[in-house]
């Protein structure tokens, strides 16, 4: 039987966010508690399947996972580090087979730019882990590094954005994992940053640039036996950090200069189509001004500035202002303001109160709104995502909680109040609140791209709209100082490409 440590670490960090975000804010599993994952629709949970079906010994060490926010507490990842040594030295008085890792790829950390790079790190130089077999998932939004080729030997990427594959990838990185033991052969890790920076609207699956570039890697892939898997990394944008961007890997069992031709192909495809990389965004009292009064609804106002998703603190005022101004009706928005919920307690169900809601988070918006709302419902914001294979799963499982809620209407605006950011992934959030999305004419989305695997069914139309955040999708409006420059859209490329080798072949 063979025994295969597990552990993960989950975050994405916008790094113009300006918080520190210390442990408080993390989901802490340790030991026998990953196993419960079994079932919940994560990328442990899709590990855990191909252990059993594989009749594996799982050593649980820890899992860290936390929403997307501001840089990370130094702290926070010397804990979870500590636990996970400690796991291993524990399980390593008798044989450990492999290690595999649930990661997401785009963590920073207040000193460390590259955390899973100094995780895979820090695990090669533990006693007897020099030539394990590491294996792992991660992000499509990674920020792939040369530590991070150098110290694994299979990382596999999620393929679709919104990440309705993230349990699926995971069970195949797990199923590469049982090849490399049942053939005693282990591969290992070649990469390519391409110079090329895109915002998250510009990463969607679904259509170009990402859409060609998976087909192309999934060629390439399947046209060499050597190839274990090849990944399209279309990086993230809002972590400034060496390694931001665009870039390319493949698990390798051949020549290194096969495996450096195939990612320079793809590298070169990236640069050919990276206009289409950047996607327009209209001010929202233009659309607003076009669409009223709507007829066929809902009417999508995605404001990718305060994407949740992205780490943005998901209270922006915008839309709300916006649609008070233009009197909208029929139109609903969801805003993160926990302080807003409490000023409700007391409250009784149809009564109103004077509120200051949203604009709090950021420094970039007007601030709050002062309304006079009337209360229509409370709760503990708990519910069970209705699709399995929601984004919202690959990032925390279907068993959500967004704090205490209230739902509270203002002129024709319903506004559903959270304690705990929530992405809008799922329209679960909504139905759970006792609010229909399908009977609303406008709805605004925090969000950029990954809102779509849920809301596409029920939009009579979408607008991406320009509002002020942390996440904007105009990249030249952030201050960039630490990613590798010349890159675009911030600069010209260079026509070439930085590659980087696997530990075993550099």
């Amino acid at each position: 039987m063979k025994r295969v440590l597990l552990a993960g670490l989950y975050h994405e960090t916008n790094t113009f966010v300006a918080e520190v975000t210390g442990l408080d804010r993390f989901s802490m599993l340790r030991g026998a508690e990953l196993l419960a994952c079994a079932g919940d629709g994560s990328p442990i949970d899709g590990f855990l399947e191909v252990a059993k079906q594989e009749s594996w010994s799982v050593i649980p060490a820890v899992s860290l996972s936390a929403m997307p926010s501001g840089p990370v507490a130094d702290a926070v990842f010397e804990a979870f580090w500590t636990v996970l040594a400690e796991a291993f030295q524990a399980a390593s008085t008798s044989q450990i087979d492999a290690i595999f890792l649930a990661l997401h790829g785009a963590m920073v950390t207040e000193t460390i730019e590259d955390p899973e790079g100094v995780l895979l790190q820090r695990l090669r130089a533990l006693p007897g882990a020099a030539s394990l077999p590491i294996f792992g998932v991660f992000d499509l939004h990674a920020s792939f590094s040369a530590r991070m080729a150098m110290n694994a030997n299979c990382l596999v990427a999620y393929r679709e954005n919104p990440h309705t594959d993230a349990r699926i990838t995971s069970s195949r990185a797990a199923q590469l994992l049982a090849r490399c033991l049942r053939e005693d052969r282990l591969p290992r890790i070649e990469y390519a940053a391409a110079p090329i920076l895109w915002p998250p609207t510009g990463t969607g699956t679904g259509s170009s640039p990402m859409s060609e570039l998976e087909a192309l890697a999934r060629t390439i892939e399947s046209g060499d036996p050597d190839l274990w898997a090849v990944n399209a990394v279309a990086g993230f944008a809002f972590a400034d950090v060496y390694d931001a961007g665009v870039s390319f890997s493949a698990v390798t069992t051949g020549e290194s200069a096969r495996a450096l031709e195939a990612l320079a192909r793809l590298s070169a495809k990236a640069l050919e189509l990276r206009e289409k990389g950047l996607v327009g965004e209209r001010s929202v009292d233009d659309v607003l001004s076009e669409i009223l009064p709507v007829g066929r609804g809902p009417v999508l106002l995605v404001e990718p500035a305060d994407n949740i998703g992205g780490g943005a603190p998901g209270d922006g005022t915008a839309i709300l202002r916006a649609l008070l101004r233009h009197r909208g009706e029929n139109a609903g928005v969801i805003i993160n303001d926990g302080g807003s919920v409490d000023a409700l307690n007391g409250v009784a169900i149809g009564d109103s109160a004077t509120l200051k809601v949203g604009g709090k988070g950021s420094p970039l918006d007007e601030g709050p709104v002062e309304v006079e709302a009337t209360l229509l419902s409370r709760s503990d914001g708990r519910f069970t995502l209705e699709d399995r294979n929601s984004h919202l799963a690959a990032m925390q499982g279907v068993n959500v909680d967004m704090g205490s809620c209230a739902v509270v209407r203002v002129q024709g605006v319903t506004i559903l109040l959270t304690s705990r950011k929530t992405p809008p992934f799922d329209l679960g959030q909504w139905r759970s609140q006792g609010v229909e999305p399908s009977s609303l004419s406008i709805i605004g989305v925090k969000a950029a791209v990954a809102h779509r695997r849920a809301y596409d069914a029920i939009a009579a139309a979408s607008y991406w709209v320009r509002t002020p955040g942390p996440c904007a999708s105009d990249l030249s409006m952030l201050p960039y100082r630490r990613v590798r420059r010349p890159i675009f859209p911030l600069d010209e490329p260079p026509t070439g490409i930085e590659a980087g080798h696997s530990r075993t072949s550099a």
